[in-house]
């Protein structure tokens, strides 16, 4: 019942399960055990080989996604997901050139995305916008092609340019231009920094790419002059509890920093990442705020706010989704 934005869900991620078992038969795709019997899959990410994997898998899933109305299906469900989690607000991520050369290139793929998301959002009454993101271990150049791309959609629901993929393989600086381009024309610049490597690559987000949000950003804790300079200029980490377990970032979800941080003063949103591969959705994120890292109602409320105030979402949107989480606070105390 609690009103959430939803800042950090990629988009073949979001695919329910069942899903991605029935589009494979009816393909007649094999899709390994780990996808099948064994799912959700173990995975560890820590390193090159344990990165592969997961990599490997996401792009099985993917490869499924071989139809327009397969595109409409995942964000119907996914808008569907969103509203039962109590998600009234989805920012979902999204790379067009993973999907490019079977729906007719770049540009036909977002637009694609977008109207299937704009179907969503009014069949299942949240609303929803798009963040396309870079691959960081593509060139450059295709970076600065996908911003000049996102820039044509601000307006249209577009909001954000974002950097995804394994950290480790392609330095933030590097992309520095391709963030120029879109901050310049108007997204918000939501990088991944801080999950695979040190509090370095949350630095290296903002000073680099004058990130308005970092997407995972958990390792940040290890550093209190980082933190510090994240709660004074109020740039929000999308943490994401399960997916740091999952890809063993963290051996335990009460390893996860989450109270760190927002002890710190750190604005945090919550996100679910990949469920398709970790196997929970948002709910389930702030479950583990009360559960494990010990969140009153007052501190989960505040946890929603903070999403909200970090989203994209028009100014109206941002004042009911803060109007009902102050309702939900008061009828818990009822």
């Amino acid at each position: 019942m609690l009103p959430k934005a939803h800042l950090h869900l990629h988009f073949t991620g979001s695919m329910r399960h069942a899903t991605l078992i029935e589009l494979a038969r009816e393909q007649g795709l094999h899709l390994p055990d780990a996808l099948e019997e064994d799912w959700p899959p173990k995975l560890r990410a820590t390193d090159e080989r344990g990165w592969f994997r997961f990599q490997r898998l996401y792009d099985i899933a993917r490869s499924v996604l071989t139809r327009p109305e397969y595109v409409y299906r995942l964000l119907r469900e996914t808008a569907e997901d969103e509203v039962a989690a109590g998600s009234r607000w989805l920012e979902i991520q999204v790379d067009p050139s993973g999907y490019a050369q079977r729906f007719g290139g770049l540009t036909a793929t977002l637009e694609l995305v977008l109207d299937a998301t704009r179907q969503a959002a009014g069949h299942a009454g949240i609303g929803i916008a798009v963040v396309v993101a870079a691959n960081r271990t593509r060139h450059p150049l295709d970076a600065n092609t996908l911003a000049r791309l996102a820039t044509q959609y601000v307006g249209q629901g577009v909001v954000g340019f974002g950097l995804s993929n394994d950290e480790r393989r392609g330095a933030a600086r590097d992309f520095e231009r391709a963030f120029r381009i879109a901050k310049r024309g108007g997204l918000l610049s939501v990088p991944h920094g801080g999950e695979l490597q040190g509090p370095r690559s949350v630095a290296q987000c903002l000073d680099d790419l004058e990130a308005d949000r970092i997407g995972h950003g958990v390792r940040a804790a290890e550093d209190d002059w980082l933190m510090g300079r994240l709660a004074d200029r109020q740039i929000c980490c999308e943490i994401c509890p399960t997916s740091n377990v999952g890809l063993g970032v963290a051996e335990r979800a009460a390893d996860v920093p989450l109270r760190r941080l927002f002890d710190a003063g750190v604005p945090i949103a919550l996100g679910s990442d990949d469920p398709l591969l970790f196997g929970t959705r948002l709910l389930r994120q702030y479950e583990l705020a009360r559960e494990v890292y010990g969140f009153s109602d007052a501190e989960t409320a505040e946890l929603a706010r903070q999403s909200v105030r970090a989203s994209a979402a028009p100014e109206s949107v941002r004042k009911d989704l803060l109007k009902g989480i102050d309702d939900w606070l008061t009828s818990s105390f009822e």
